[in-house]
């Protein structure tokens, strides 16, 4: 398989000029493809952002010019479909559409076919596309394991898949089984420094997953999912970030179940703010018109479900918001891609992690040792943290309204894994803690009161700063039955209302040197 090498190649006049990255990237997958048997599988990977549409349209148009084969391009989307046969004409390769509309009795004049896995699928098993003399078959978003049905028809074909997360959907099905080589290309760091891509803020807010079931494909279910982010709190929670880091910006929102979806949407529109809801439910021109009003709106919010991963490109977003909790690293690279282009003065984007995904999966943009991940994806899988895990190092913070009502006390912080492994070292009882909180808890209160009926009230506030100590109390003991928290709950409280209204006195003088005023 002789071939002339990409700068010898260059000299078309189309319009896309290749960056330098890009240029290394189609040389390299050149030099495979020509050391490699025909039948070889590769696989490509380059983050989102980077321009693996532009890449692989440019190695078409070098393959088509330099062999007498045919080639098939596969997606998973009906938006990349059409955006994959957009891309090639802008690079002077003639495509086919190949979708479930289209008369392939021209088929012979093109030399390139682009199409969704089961519409090709249908379209083989019915012989209606000669596919004897492919041979090149590109995969886009490889990762998806839908698209090994189709291995099968193209055993004599080189075949190139390219994603950005080497990471199979299905634990069950590893990459490693269907491509005998991964090659990498730049990475997130290298494209930021280079100012390919935007670097990344992001704010982090603890949430409870203990209560989130996994289903049948390693997630996180749409219904557990659903019945946490569709409460109070994390409704309370998402519009606050929201105000807190993005407000308006333009916004993404990322959700698992389309109720939770409308019920951000129903949050946000009653606080007054501009926002959109997009589902897989909504035709093509509903679709269309929504996105063009989110394009063209600066301050727009998009709550949205699972449909922007791929396929989506709006660089002028400045705030990806993750209100969803996913084991999926694939997806987690995903969502936050949508906010990485660069745009005009955008300097940087935010995330906004509402799913503990940062603690699962580290920071966007780290180093990844992709092609360990491809050796041994098991291996990477099982080493990633728990929820249980994740929950056990959380550090409560106090809101920031709540924390100006103790605004007099320097720390409101009290550890209880700490104080705990203080008291085992010490040989003390384990109750010894929960009177070191309620003692704690009542000087706070006491330190930014005039008299009982303020500790009292700003008592009332510490509800949540209680259930997490509470939490990690039971954790610490190891007992966590029912009726032993619920009791727990109920006599931490009356304790700590015992507590302030019969040392109030004592705690204030000690605090200030005097007794209160009468």
């Amino acid at each position: 398989m002789s071939v002339k090498t990409l700068s010898e190649n260059l000299e078309r006049q189309t319009g896309k000029d290749l960056y330098n990255y890009q240029k290394k990237a189609i040389d390299k997958v050149f030099k495979a493809f020509d050391e490699a048997p025909e039948d070889y599988h590769l696989l490509y990977q380059l983050p989102t952002g980077g321009g693996k549409t532009v890449i692989f349209s440019e190695f078409v148009r070098q393959y088509i010019k330099n062999h007498d084969k045919k080639v098939v391009i596969l997606t998973h989307r009906i938006e990349l479909l059409k955006q994959t046969s957009r891309m090639l004409t802008e690079f002077n390769v003639t495509n086919k559409v190949v979708d479930s509309k289209a008369n392939l009795d021209d088929q012979a004049d093109y030399s390139c076919f682009v199409a969704m896995v089961e519409t090709l699928n249908n379209r083989l098993q019915e012989d209606m596309l000669d596919i004897s003399d492919v041979g090149l078959v590109i995969i886009d978003e490889a990762h998806y394991n839908s698209f090994t049905k189709l291995f099968k028809y193209f055993e004599k074909s080189f075949i190139l898949g390219v994603t950005a997360t080497p990471l199979s959907s299905n634990k069950d099905l590893p990459m490693k089984d269907n491509y005998n080589e991964l090659i990498t290309g730049e990475t997130i760091e290298s494209l930021i420094e280079n100012k390919f891509l935007s670097p990344a803020e992001t704010y982090q807010y603890n949430v409870g997953l203990t209560s989130l079931e996994i289903g049948s494909n390693g997630d996180y279910t749409v219904k557990s999912s659903e019945d946490l982010y569709t409460n109070t709190d994390m409704l309370r929670k998402v519009v606050y970030a929201y105000e807190q880091h993005s407000l308006n910006k333009k916004t993404l929102i990322f959700n698992n179940g389309i109720n939770t979806s409308l019920h951000v949407y129903d949050t946000f529109k009653r606080a007054g703010y501009t926002i959109a809801h997009l589902d897989n439910t909504a035709t093509k021109k509903e679709r269309k018109m929504i996105l063009k009003w989110f394009k063209e709106t600066p301050n727009a919010i998009l709550s949205s479900v699972s449909i922007l991963t791929t396929g989506f490109d709006e660089p002028s977003v400045d705030t990806i918001i993750l209100n969803r909790a996913t084991k999926s690293l694939a997806l987690y690279y995903q969502m936050v891609g949508r906010g990485s282009r660069i745009y005009k003065d955008k300097e940087v984007f935010k995330i906004i992690d509402l799913g503990n995904n940062l603690h699962r999966f580290g920071p966007w943009g780290a180093d990844i040792d992709w092609n360990k991940i491809f050796g041994s994806p098991n291996y990477y899988l099982d080493s990633l943290v728990n929820d249980d895990d994740i929950e056990s190092n959380f550090r409560y913070e106090m809101p920031d309204a709540i924390r100006k009502e103790f605004a007099n006390s320097e720390e409101v912080y009290f550890d209880m894994k700490q104080a705990y492994i203080d008291s085992v070292n010490k040989g003390d009882s384990s109750k010894v803690l929960l009177e070191q909180s309620i003692a704690h808890h009542t000087h706070i209160c006491v330190e930014n009161s005039e008299d009982v009926y303020d500790a009292l009230a700003l008592m009332k506030l510490l509800e949540d700063d209680i259930n997490h100590r509470l939490e990690r109390y039971t954790q610490c003991i190891s007992k966590s039955t029912y009726n032993f928290v619920k009791w727990l709950h109920d006599d931490y409280r009356m304790k700590l209302r015992a507590y302030i209204r019969e040392n109030f006195d004592t705690v204030f003088e000690d605090i200030h040197g005097h007794p209160p005023e009468e």
